[in-house]
């Protein structure tokens, strides 16, 4: 067995900062040696690693289609195969009856990733059809360093034009003109800062708006009316919108309401009482939002009509428009809601069968369309499309995603706990395990999940892969942290900034309930989570290591206070809102106090999986690196210790499903070697 690799230390405020010289033979040396020692200590688990993967495709409809979704003349839709990495996107004729059949016989292959991918990274930004159906325009990501290429293909020939625009993030928007194309381009810190405009056939691409202030992001997207675009900007705080008429794609954006420092609005296009009108959710009014109408003729601030009212105690979250009704996505004790506002009638809830669940409106179809999709899904139930009937509130489950070999639903019990923090606070718990395990009411190894950043809320899903830990007496749980937006934004308020260590709180609050509940114990006791959910884990394991024996890091943002230091590195200045400007000396001192590279020290810490990723532009792969070479040099246990970086992708990990599933099963076989269930 192979000595763990040993990071050269400097004499130097920080030890470790020459891991962040990208490229040098040394680093990238140091970081194989890392790779090399994980497959040396993993090595007796190759075969359950293979094993787990198997175990896990083998749940996975590995051929499959998507539900397709009707507009205008044609379905569209993705087909997957077995043995590919990426879906296939297709489309064929619209069936005389309107039915979602599909017509192999007649259908169009719109683009293959896999053909595009060969044996390297792929990521798929925007897929999208212009409004006269005869064009494709698409972007791609080869490298996982999130800036694409940009694309339009002829669906008529079949003939593809590279558009010759660099540092583009992703995104597409057609006009109606299905012409003229609009999309974004990056600064040196990887922001979205410019708006273009293209038209197809003509060299170069005109600016038509550049954001200055580095807070703040740029997108634009079509409104739901298809009739307006609208360009958003946006901070953690502060947001303003200008709109154009999508039949006037070469005119100029006209702004709705001038920027207000901590007043957020997000607009849409429709109608209402048979008249289009804007549609505006703002939090001038209170922090969990109303909903306002404008005409179309007086779209701006000083003409605003309440429509929906600030609740204290629901957030509202979301606005779906379409031409019978406006659908509400709100948040109420913890729990997704959609409302319903049919035109000329009262409005109503849905109704959903679990008691933690997640929740979305996926699809609002085409504007006129009579019906709506959602995406519903729990712990223990994996996803469903339900199409929901506006007028009439009427629910069809029109897909459910599939489990391949025996599945019983009925056999696991999910159950919504509650942990007490130390100020007194709530927080709540999602949890999922085989009936048998609960009842038994036995300490079982517990798989405890969390994140608590950026408002961002984690409500209960469904995987696949977490069977294959429920088959084995696993518990899995997630904790919904101070930080995430599952209670309103008063809970993600104080779960931020100089609120911050509320989040480190709470996740410890929650292990001590489920250890103190009789749940599991320490030693049975793994935790993770990614990107900030991994300064979460860094943090809750320098202040209280003996209460977990397994932690897993995905991209952890870990070294927080160098990062927020360092305003060149895509996305700092824009993070001052969530974590603080270090730069202000009580600023500093405040992350410094929590900051999980900062505040490693001599002391016994579980066992460790980090992963990082090398192309990775939101969390360096170096955050992970000199974390886990500072620990090497600090802790006083022999716990297995263990970095991964994925050299050839970025933030969300390797491309390809079947990639994915590898990096789940390894993270699994981890836990079942420390846990001493292997």
């Amino acid at each position: 067995m192979p000595n763990a690799p040993i990071a050269r230390r400097e004499a130097a405020a920080d030890p470790y900062r020459w891991l962040e010289q990208r490229d040098a033979a040394e680093v990238l040396d140091h970081l194989k040696a890392e790779n090399a020692y994980l497959e040396a200590e993993l090595a007796e688990q190759s075969e359950l690693r293979e094993s787990l993967f198997q175990e896990i495709k083998g749940r996975i409809r590995e051929t499959d289609l998507s539900l397709p979704s009707p507009w205008g003349p044609w379905l569209y839709y993705q087909r997957t195969t077995a043995g590919d990495e990426y879906p296939r996107h297709y489309r064929c004729p619209l069936p005389a009856d309107g039915s979602l059949t599909v017509d192999e016989s007649a259908e169009q292959l719109l683009l293959d990733p896999n053909e595009l991918a060969g044996d390297g990274y792929l990521s798929l930004g925007a897929f999208t059809v212009s409004p006269d159906h005869q064009l494709l325009g698409y972007s791609l990501d080869t490298s996982g360093d999130e800036i694409y290429q940009l694309f339009v293909k002829d669906l008529r020939n079949g003939a593809i034009t590279a558009l010759p625009f660099d540092d583009c993030d992703g995104s597409l928007t057609w006009a109606n003109d299905s012409q003229t194309l609009f999309f974004a381009t990056l600064d040196d810190t990887h922001r979205p800062h410019q708006l273009h405009r293209h038209q197809l056939g003509q060299a170069g691409a005109e600016l038509v708006f550049e954001e200055a202030d580095g807070r703040f992001f740029l997108s634009c997207y079509r409104s739901s009316s298809e009739r307006q675009l609208i360009l958003l900007l946006g901070s953690k705080t502060t947001s303003e919108a200008w709109v154009l008429d999508a039949e006037q794609p070469l005119g100029a954006f006209s702004c709705l309401a001038a920027r207000e420092e901590d007043h957020e609005y997000y607009v849409d296009h429709g109608q209402l009482d048979g008249a289009w009108a804007w549609l505006i959710r703002s939090n001038q009014s209170g922090i969990n939002f109303a909903l306002y109408s404008a005409t179309e003729q007086q779209p701006t601030r000083p003409h605003w009509r309440e429509l929906i009212a600030h609740d204290p105690q629901r957030m509202l979250e979301g606005v779906t428009l379409n031409q019978g009704a406006f659908v509400l996505s709100l948040r109420e004790g913890g729990l997704p809601i959609i409302q319903v506002h049919p035109a000329g009638a009262a409005p109503y809830p849905v109704q959903l069968p679990d008691a933690a669940y997640s929740l979305y409106v996926q699809d609002s179809l085409e504007f006129h369309s009579p019906v709506i999709r959602l995406r519903y899904e729990a712990l223990g139930r994996p996803a469903q499309v339900r199409q929901l009937e506006l007028a009439s509130g009427a629910q069809q489950v029109l897909k459910q995603t599939p489990v391949e070999g025996p599945f019983d639903a009925d056999a696991y019990e999910s159950r919504r706990l509650w942990a007490t923090a130390e100020d007194g606070t709530r927080v709540p718990i999602s949890l999922v395990a085989r009936r048998e395990v609960l009842a038994a009411g036995a300490p079982a190894p517990l798989y405890l999940y969390g994140y608590g950043a950026y408002g961002e809320s984690l409500d209960p899903w469904f995987s696949h892969a977490r069977l294959s830990l429920l088959e084995r007496g696993f518990i899995f749980a997630i904790a919904h942290v101070r930080g995430g937006g599952e209670l309103g934004e008063a809970w993600y308020r104080a779960g931020k900034l100089e609120h911050k260590q509320n989040t480190f709180g709470d996740f410890i609050a929650c292990a001590e309930y489920l250890i103190a509940s009789g749940l599991t114990r320490a030693s049975q006791l793994a935790i993770s989570g990614g990107s900030a959910g991994g300064l979460l884990i860094g943090a809750v394991l320098n202040q209280r290591p003996q209460l977990f024996a397994a932690a897993i890091a995905e991209v952890p943002f870990v070294d927080v206070l160098n990062t927020m230091q360092n305003p060149d590195l895509p996305l700092t200045v824009t993070e001052y809102d969530e974590w603080g400007d270090p730069h202000q000396p009580e600023v500093y001192e405040r992350i410094k106090a929590y900051a999980p590279y900062e505040n490693v020290r001599a002391q016994a810490y579980p066992a460790i999986l980090a992963v990082a990723g090398y192309n990775d532009s939101r969390v360096q792969y170096w955050e992970a690196a000199k974390w886990v070479a500072k620990l090497r040099a600090s802790r006083t246990d022999s716990n297995l210790l263990l970095l991964k970086t994925d050299l050839g992708a970025g933030h969300g990990g390797m491309s390809g499903r079947y990639q994915a599933l590898k990096d789940v099963a390894l993270e699994y076989a981890f836990l079942f070697k420390v846990l001493g269930l292997a």
